[in-house]
């Protein structure tokens, strides 16, 4: 699955692996890191992801970019997404895992 399409369970589950954590999928017992600040924010704050928002009308919530700049700068990260989580999580899965993820199907 792309990257860039990753949203609820399987962006969750994308950032465990991708963060090393233990996944027992039957549980789905692992933290909501698209949806939990506390959560995501640890990753973050230790990745150094920054934000981009941008709007196409004053009314509208808006969308938002993620950024994980690299030693070098084509190995820079950007990635969108609805809110700031599902595009940090979606910008840091892509550092760790590649612009694709296997998730299984049961998730996806």
């Amino acid at each position: 699955m792309k990257t860039s399409e990753l949203t609820g369970l399987a962006l969750d589950y994308a950032v465990a692996i991708a963060n090393g954590d233990s996944i027992i999928i039957s549980q789905q017992n692992w933290p909501w890191y698209s949806t939990d600040w506390a959560e995501a924010g640890l990753i973050i704050e230790r990745e150094g992801i920054e934000f981009w928002t941008y709007s196409t009308t004053a009314h509208e919530h808006g969308n938002f970019t993620a950024i994980k700049t690299a030693k070098h700068p084509s190995s820079t990260q950007h990635y969108s997404g609805s809110t700031p989580l599902i595009a940090a999580m979606r910008c840091f899965v892509a550092s760790k895992l590649g612009d694709e993820v296997e998730i299984p199907k049961e998730l996806a």
